[in-house]
């Protein structure tokens, strides 16, 4: 009762329809018979005063839509007397938005899932044993919070306990459990296991990780593809036809009747429900495939990408990388360099610079503090310890502040760190971030796709990039580039459309200036994800040449179902100018043509057969479903400090 409630309050002119329709049939059976068509009619005019309303304000706004072959059907139905085909007509524009109403429901259900799953409660811990229950948004950092058997955890937070088994799918896609230790980072959103577990809240529910995927989603949801606005540019042109049909057969048949019968199936449901469907499928399909595309319209800009530009560290590398050797110079030695370093690299957010103070922390060596420490971007640390100058990065960097020195050679994938000591050389740290397994796969796969050319825009020394690019096969390297360098870039870049991947702070002004930007979630910053139109929430590069398969998909069925819509709604037109399709039956066939051009649509929630040949063997080695195991603690944000570039 309650549905049947839900229903009529939602659809009020369905429902009126119908009502009109069954009390009709019932009249027609008694003495009152000469007032069904003229209930019938009257109904039937005034829903065609108010789709006419609505046609005059779109009209208004400059936009051309169908709503005049609609309009003008129920007016010719009603004016030669076929006052049960106006009521099909009325039932049939009423239904649309029901049917269109239903099959977007349908394709957004893994967007909905994530928004029905905001935490909204959280206990906190008061004692050993003690708990209270707060709302999640009133959790502060640093709060002990108990996480029940399969409660969802509010806010991220460190795993106190000794291990947990919890379940990521809603945030990663991945359908198995994962299994976390004490000082992993457990994400609000993910499904705690059969134990009870401790964590220590690390974010405010509002900076946590599923809250952010939450807003990613609901900007997605909310936008209107280019696609869509291109079904109503075949209004102008249908619609002529549709009249040079109707009024060539009204004048060869001298029956008014055809013109009826012509204009109701010319009633252009399909091109207005099919390509918004099809595009929602396709951005459900994406999100349940770890890969928020924010906005509708960036599905078919992804179909047609001619250009890929990649950052490296991080997105084509792992971003972790490992200190190979140190070569102090001028009578420094290796842990008195390393000291140094390591010090002055702690105040830094670079990925390059952790690996540095790790490796100085494994081997016992106590850092230092800086008196003063900057940070210049994409190029390295200059800091004051100990009343000495330490200076860290590139080699011009360090070179316009120490006496000159000759740069290290460099292996396949390695990096070079160069150091200056007051005004002094002091020696070099060789590093080395391997290469991810996906990456020439990927790149495969995006050459079927159709994209033309590759691009690597990296901070890094061009001897470092290169040899990356040769391992993969990119050919045009643009090495030691600034933001602004890969903004200009990406501008000039041919042919278009662009995508640009990347992760870091400064890959944030390129992806918002690219045609797609699509950030590297899982460990990228704040800024990267922010500016994207495609977050990936996995840390698996492969997952771009999956965007723009669904990309791909979802253009080629939105305008399959427009055409499907277009011609059996000819066909039936011409059949209807012969006289052989009564307006009533006409009316119930075109019912049947939405359905056909909505159930095509929803075809774009699930991948064709080129999909899963182009894709099936992306995925690499070692990997579950093509997942990283390292990515099995997967997010949009990163609360630690945002990473960026290695500079060398």
């Amino acid at each position: 009762m309650a549905t049947a409630r839900t229903v009529l309050r939602r659809y009020p002119i369905v429902a009126l329809t119908v009502v009109v329709g069954v009390v009709g049939l019932v009249l027609s059976m008694t003495d009152a018979a000469a007032f069904v068509p003229w209930m019938i009619s009257l109904f039937a005019l005034a829903v065609a005063a108010q789709q006419a309303v609505r046609m005059l304000r779109s009209l208004a706004r400059g936009e051309i839509g169908l709503d005049i072959l609609a309009v003008t059907a129920i007016l010719a139905t009603v004016a030669v007397g076929e006052y049960w085909a106006s009521l099909v007509i009325v039932l049939m524009l009423s239904g649309g938005e029901a049917l269109e109403d239903y099959a977007a429901g349908r394709a957004k259900r893994e967007l909905n899932a994530l928004l029905s799953r905001v935490p909204q409660q959280a206990h906190r811990m008061l004692g050993d044993t003690q708990t209270e229950d707060i709302p999640a948004e009133e959790v502060e950092p640093g709060d002990l919070l108990l996480i029940r058997p399969a409660e969802i955890v509010p806010v991220d937070g460190q795993l106190e306990s000794a291990a947990a088994t919890v379940d990521e799918s809603s945030l990663t896609g991945e359908s198995l459990p994962v299994d976390r230790h004490r000082g992993d980072l457990l994400l609000s959103g993910s499904v705690n296991g059969p134990s009870a577990v401790r964590i220590r809240a690390t974010a405010r529910a509002a900076d946590s990780q599923y809250q952010r995927i939450v807003a990613l989603v609901q900007e997605a949801s909310s936008s209107k593809a280019p696609i869509v606005r291109l079904a109503d540019r075949y209004a102008l042109p249908f619609t002529l036809l549709a009249y040079a049909l109707a009024g060539v057969a009204w004048w060869v048949s001298g029956d008014p009747h055809r013109f009826a019968e012509v204009l109701v199936v010319a009633t252009p449901c399909p091109l207005l429900i099919a390509a918004p469907v099809a595009f929602m499928a396709g951005m459900s399909r994406s999100a349940k495939a770890g890969v928020v595309v924010k906005n509708a319209g960036t599905l078919e800009k992804l179909a047609r990408a001619r250009t890929v530009a990649f950052d490296k560290t991080g997105t084509l590398t792992h971003g972790t990388p490992t200190v190979l050797r140190v070569t102090p110079a001028n009578g420094y030695n290796v842990d008195e360099l390393l000291t140094l370093v390591a010090s002055a690299e702690q105040y830094s957010s670079h990925v390059v610079a952790a690996s540095l103070t790790q490796t100085a922390v494994q081997r016992g060596l106590v850092l230092r503090s800086a008196t003063s420490a900057r940070e210049v971007a994409t190029n390295g640390v200059d800091a004051v310890i100990d009343g000495t100058d330490v200076v860290v990065g590139k080699p011009a960097f360090v070179a316009a502040r120490t006496d000159p020195f000759e740069r290290v050679a460099l292996g396949a994938g390695e990096m070079a760190v160069y150091v200056g000591i007051g005004d002094r050389y002091a020696g070099s740290i060789v590093l080395r971030d391997t290469l991810r397994a996906e990456a020439g796969p990927t790149l495969a796969a995006l050459a079927t796709q159709g994209v033309r050319k590759t691009m690597m825009l990296t901070g890094d020394v061009a001897s470092t990039a290169q040899h990356i690019a040769d391992e993969i096969g990119i050919t045009d390297v643009q090495a030691e580039c600034l933001p602004e360098d890969k903004v200009r870039i990406v501008k000039a870049a041919q042919p278009r459309p662009v995508i640009m991947v990347g992760d870091g702070v400064n890959d944030a002004p390129v992806l918002a200036v690219a045609d797609v930007g699509i950030a590297m979630g899982a460990k990228g910053s704040t800024a990267a994800s922010e500016s994207a139109d495609v977050v990936i929430l996995l840390d698996d590069l492969s997952r771009v040449a999956r965007a723009v398969d669904i990309g791909q998909r979802t253009v080629l069925i939105a305008l399959q179902s427009i055409w499907i819509g277009i011609a059996l709604s000819v066909v039936l037109m011409v059949i209807a100018a012969f006289g052989l399709l009564p307006a009533i039956v006409g009316a119930s066939l075109q019912e049947v043509v939405d359905l056909v051009t909505i159930l095509n649509a929803l075809r774009a929630l699930t991948p064709g057969r080129k999909s899963r040949t182009v894709l099936g063997g992306i995925a690499p080695r070692g990997t579950q479903n093509g997942r990283s195991p390292q990515a099995s603690a997967v997010s949009v944000i990163n609360d630690r400090p945002a990473t960026r570039k290695p500079r060398p």
